[in-house]
C-alpha cells in the first residue's frame, strides 16, 4: 500500500470498478459482483483491536513488576505516548466530536455516552500519570508499585469500555443515522486520521505496537494458547 503510495479506502473505491471489468471479461460472474466499503465502525473498531494489545502490554509490565523482574522503561513510555497521540487526541476525539453529539441531540444512550466521555477524560489523567512515571525513570520499588497501579486502572477501565462501544454504542449509531450521513462520516474519519498521521494512520500504528511486544516477547500469538 505504502509502495504505491495508495492508501486502504482508494483500493477500496477502485474494487467496483475492478469487479465490472472483471464481470466484462467474463471471468468473474455478475452475481459475484459486490462493492466493498470500510464503514465508520469498522475503522473505530480496528483502532480498538490496537488499545487491545497496548493494554496487553500494559498487563504484561504489571506483571512483572508483581513478579520482581525487569522490563524496558521505553516499552511503558512508547505504549502510553501510541495511547496519547492515536487513542486519546484523535480515536476518542472522532468519537466526541462526531458520535456523541449525535447520540444527544436524539436522546439516544444519553447516560452511556455521558459515562464513556468521563472515562475518556479519567483515562487521560492515567495516561499522564504513567508518562510522569517513565519519564522519571521508575528508580525505586515504590515507583513500579505505583506505575503497576495506574496500569492497572488503565486496563480496569477500558477493557470494558470498548467492549461497551463495540456491542451497544457502535450498532446503534444506524438508529440515528442515514446511510448517506453514516457513509459521510467515514470520509471524516480518514481525512482526520491523514490531517494527523499522514497516509500510513492506523496501518503505520500496528507495526510500532508490534514491536513493543517484541521488545517485551509477547508478539508469538501461538504462546497465549493453552496448553
Amino acid at each position: 500500500m505504502a509502495e504505491n503510495e495508495m492508501d486502504r479506502r482508494s483500493l477500496l473505491r477502485l474494487a467496483p470498478a475492478a469487479g465490472l471489468t472483471l464481470v466484462a471479461s467474463g471471468l468473474l460472474p455478475a452475481q459475484g459482483k459486490q462493492e466493498i466499503e470500510v464503514t465508520p465502525a469498522e475503522d473505530l473498531m480496528r483502532e480498538h483491536g490496537l488499545l487491545k494489545r497496548i493494554l496487553l502490554v500494559y498487563e504484561e509490565i504489571g506483571r512483572r513488576i508483581g513478579a520482581k523482574k525487569d522490563f524496558p522503561i521505553a516499552s511503558v513510555t512508547d505504549s502510553a505516548q501510541i495511547i496519547r497521540s492515536f487513542i486519546e487526541e484523535y480515536h476518542e476525539k472522532l468519537e466526541e466530536d462526531y458520535l456523541f453529539p449525535r447520540f444527544r441531540k436524539h436522546g439516544v444512550l444519553v447516560d452511556l455516552v455521558d459515562t464513556l466521555q468521563q472515562q475518556h477524560q479519567a483515562g487521560r489523567r492515567v495516561t499522564e500519570h504513567i508518562l510522569a512515571l517513565s519519564a522519571a525513570g521508575l528508580k525505586s520499588a515504590a515507583d513500579k508499585n505505583t506505575l503497576s497501579t495506574a496500569l492497572s486502572d488503565f486496563v480496569r477501565m477500558y477493557a470494558p469500555h470498548e467492549a461497551r462501544e463495540d456491542t451497544v454504542l457502535f450498532p446503534a449509531l444506524h438508529q440515528i443515522v442515514s446511510p448517506h450521513e453514516y457513509g459521510a462520516l467515514g470520509e471524516d474519519f480518514e481525512r482526520k486520521e491523514h490531517q494527523l498521521f499522514g497516509k500510513q494512520g492506523f496501518e503505520g500504528m500496528v507495526p510500532r505496537v508490534a514491536a513493543i511486544e517484541k521488545e517485551l516477547d509477547i508478539y508469538d500469538l501461538a504462546q497465549f494458547t493453552p496448553k
